[in-house]
């Protein structure tokens, strides 16, 4: 007799088990329920993200370091979950900085920000 160990297989489930997830993990960007989507939660990403082109200055921290903490300014070019790609205009440099090190962000003009749950 062969005993099969492997898990059955469950359509409306994703990879991990979960209910409606893709195959990260994730709940679908959007659903039938809710046409609205779903990621549009308040992180950071995503308010860097409804920003780009905008001057920003972003202060990190890199402990037990030789460089301490430094300042960056410049436009912003791009945000993902890990990391924010910047534009020194002046010295013609582009920064791929990590979030890990991410103390806190400013901006040289209004931003744009939806508070999604309102």
């Amino acid at each position: 007799m062969t005993i099969n160990y492997q898990f059955p297989y469950y359509p409306q489930y994703g990879q991990y088990g979960q209910p409606n997830c893709n195959n990260y993990g994730y709940p679908p960007m959007y659903n039938q329920q809710n046409p609205y989507r779903t990621f549009e939660h308040s992180f950071i990403e995503n308010i860097l993200r409804m920003n780009l082109g905008k001057n920003i200055t972003v202060y990190m921290n890199f402990e037990n370091s030789q460089w301490g903490s430094k300042v960056f300014k410049g436009e912003l070019l791009g945000a993902g979950r890990d990391h924010i790609l910047l534009k020194d205009e002046q010295t013609d440099t582009t920064y791929l900085l990590l979030r890990i090190y991410l103390s806190y962000v400013t901006f040289d003009e209004d931003i744009e920000y939806e508070y999604p749950f309102a």
